[in-house]
């Protein structure tokens, strides 16, 4: 123990009784905005262990693989080789988590061990197919296209809510199609049965009903005697219910998150979850509260805790700072929008000539379209920036290809995988594929069969080669290690002949093949990579970026987690934040608060709330003067206002000249009035 008191005096007062707290009952920490939230449950682990705990049987469950293994590494430091020698084994995502489990429990769920996992783009694509073959894509109205689809499915998973419910909150246009959409969703799931295959929702689905079967149950509680979940505001339905499956009584299970930035209902997260969650055991849960903050000044966190202390239900914290400063936020009202990028231009550059870098600050955004105006004139004025988002690597064609004869190999019966891989051959269409496909059914699914398959004449050269690879790849005693250089050598020629730059395209692929030396096996590499893709890659390589510096652009939902020396809000009206598009509901006007103290909470010594006071109409003439005024945010009251420096900036109006006395009269009456006369 005297290692962990020597780590332990580093933490404040309530990081400590977070860290400590008697593991015998469940506990809920409320890790406030900048409160070393990640350093305290990385102590609570370490805790654990140092107190007797098996790493091994600790399952730690995030939303990131990266805070996983943040978290995962801040435990070994803290207790050494004490973790060091066993891991902690079960640290990862929800999903990926689930993956594990259900290879381990498949019989128990009806499943075949070999099922693969589709990502969010072979899932839209699967739907699209089934769109087509009902006929949905020719509707005399307007159907909802794959996106929507697959958004609508998944939030009636996650959710646990039914479709009309899902329509009539979140998708309100959609909600004529109810019926179809069943009948889709149910042709969905029975194509992805048949073809042994699960998408990222079935992942938390079929481990929820797993922990739905008492006896099932009781074999995964069994792997486990602690459990500990990151970020528990961001859960959904399915999410919470799988936690209580695995401690019911709440025994040895520990929450961590805030609900003052819980922002993802749009993807079913719900913040009952963390308002409810001590309630859901008796005795009640423990709860600890994070309020020293260690990001931003005094005077920010108070114009933050006077916001979201406005809300009517919460979890009652104060944050507070030991970082004292004189500068208030700025609350800002510019005449227009116009007006507002030429404010954050001017203050950007202000900022940096004052010893802040461009990357240290950032110009957050409720709506990316939001941006559009400042990025024109940023290229304008020749101001780096960098936007949030991006090609996942996944998405890129050719990493797609060669994964895809990976996922055909593993699992047989992944009819769109093999649809890719058998059309990369020249003379081979869909209906060629559906043929090759039809005829491996025939052969219960031997990929050896493809051989005796006569293809046709353009595809006649490579198709003894692509037989060969797929047995090869198939065959039980080849070396998983070499797997990825035999479809590269194969895939070569075809990547050649199907992409420009085929070089870049080709060193996407050696680091494919580094990527997959790190994992045991073929299952397990291709479903990390699908549940978490690295995010850039070479299809989208560009110019290089010789600037040193760049300014910050992004929306305000994936700035969580993140921060920067200063920080401007746009649009801080309302109509743009709370978006009047989520004001039908009073929970839909609260997320939009938290949404607002999520982005102020970003700063640490400089933060500007930008009010437009005027927002030109989109879509008319280029020239057309159609423009509606808009209010302060509601979130923004007068009581509050003391919290910051008000200012305004806009375009000077010139006053008018002096009168000077008229020369001689004109009775302009008399002329109108003889018009008519």
């Amino acid at each position: 123990m005297g290692v962990w008191n020597e780590q332990a005096d580093r933490l404040n007062a309530a990081q400590r009784a977070a860290a400590e707290h008697d593991a015998a009952g469940p506990l809920l920490i409320i890790a406030g905005a900048g409160t070393g939230k990640t350093t305290t449950l990385a102590h609570r682990v370490a805790r654990l262990i140092v107190g007797g705990a098996d790493p091994r049987r600790i399952l730690l469950l995030t939303f990131s693989r990266r805070a996983a293994a943040e978290m995962t590494r801040a435990a070994e430091r803290i207790v050494g080789q004490a973790v060091r020698a066993s891991g902690l084994r079960w640290s990862g995502t929800f999903h990926a988590i689930a993956n594990r489990l259900l290879r381990l429990h498949a019989e128990d769920v009806a499943l075949d061990p070999s099922f693969t996992v589709l990502d969010r783009s072979d899932s839209a694509d699967l739907l699209d197919l089934l769109r087509h073959e009902r006929a949905l894509s020719k509707t005399a109205t307007r159907f909802p296209r794959k996106g929507t689809c697959l958004a609508i499915y998944s939030h009636v998973v996650n959710s646990q809510r039914s479709i009309e419910e899902t329509l009539e909150r979140a998708f309100p246009w959609c909600s004529n199609w109810a019926d179809e959409l069943r009948q889709l969703f149910a042709a969905y799931v029975a194509a992805k049965q048949k073809r042994h295959l699960l998408d990222y929702d079935d992942l938390l689905l079929y481990w929820f009903h797993l922990m739905g079967a008492p006896t099932l149950a009781g074999r995964v509680r069994e792997r486990f005697d602690h459990v500990l979940v990151d970020e528990y505001q961001d859960t959904n339905a399915l999410q919470a219910g799988i936690l209580l499956g695995l401690k019911p009584d709440g025994a040895g299970l520990t929450a961590v998150g805030d609900d003052a930035q819980s922002i993802y209902a749009f993807r079913a997260a719900s913040v009952r979850n963390i308002l409810d969650f001590p309630r859901q055991f008796e005795p009640p849960a423990t709860v600890v509260t994070l309020e020293q903050n260690y990001r931003s000044t005094e005077p920010i966190l108070s114009a933050c805790n006077a916001v979201i202390d406005q809300a009517p239900e919460r979890f009652t914290k104060t944050l507070f700072s030991g970082r004292r400063s004189e500068e208030r936020p700025a609350l800002v009202t510019v005449e227009d929008e116009a007006c507002q990028v030429d404010y954050v231009v001017e203050r950007v550059l202000a900022h940096r000539e004052a010893g802040i870098a461009l990357k240290r600050q950032a110009v957050l955004m409720r709506t990316a379209h939001h941006g559009d105006q400042l990025e024109v004139e940023l290229g304008r004025r020749n101001i780096p920036f960098v936007k949030f988002g991006g090609l996942k690597f996944l998405e890129a064609a050719h990493v797609k290809d060669a994964v895809c004869v990976l996922r055909w190999a593993e699992n047989p019966r992944d009819q769109l995988a093999a649809f890719r891989v058998l059309q990369l051959l020249p003379g081979v269409g869909p209906g060629h594929a559906e043929r090759a496909f039809t005829h491996l059914e025939a052969q219960a699914f031997d990929l050896t069969a493809l051989a005796r398959l006569r293809p046709p004449s353009g595809a006649a050269a490579d198709w003894p080669g692509l037989c060969a690879l797929m047995s090869a790849l198939r065959a039980t005693g080849t070396d998983w290690q070499g797997q990825i250089g035999m479809v590269r050598r194969w895939y070569q020629p075809h990547l050649e002949r199907r992409y420009e730059a085929a070089h870049v395209r080709a060193g996407d692929l050696e680091q494919l093949e580094q990527i997959a030396a790190g994992y045991p096996s073929r299952e397990r590499f291709l479903s990390e990579l699908t549940l978490d893709p690295p995010s850039a890659c070479g299809d989208e390589a560009g110019p290089p970026h010789l600037d040193e510096d760049y300014l910050i652009l992004s929306t305000i939902h994936s700035a969580k987690g993140q921060e920067w020396d200063a920080v401007f809000v746009l649009n801080v009206a309302d109509g743009c934040i709370p978006s009047d598009m989520a004001t039908n509901r009073p929970e839909e006007i609260e997320e939009e608060r938290r949404l607002l103290y999520v982005a102020m909470t970003r700063a640490r010594d400089h933060l500007h709330l930008i009010h437009p006071l005027r927002f030109f109409v989109r879509q008319q003439h280029r020239h057309g003067d159609a423009h509606v005024f808009t209010p302060r945010s509601r979130f923004l009251p007068e009581p509050i206002l003391s919290r910051f420096t008000q200012g305004s900036f806009g375009r000077r109006h010139p006053a008018d000249d002096g009168q000077t006395s008229p020369v001689r009269s004109v009775d302009v009456g008399a002329k109108l009035r003889a018009m008519w006369g």
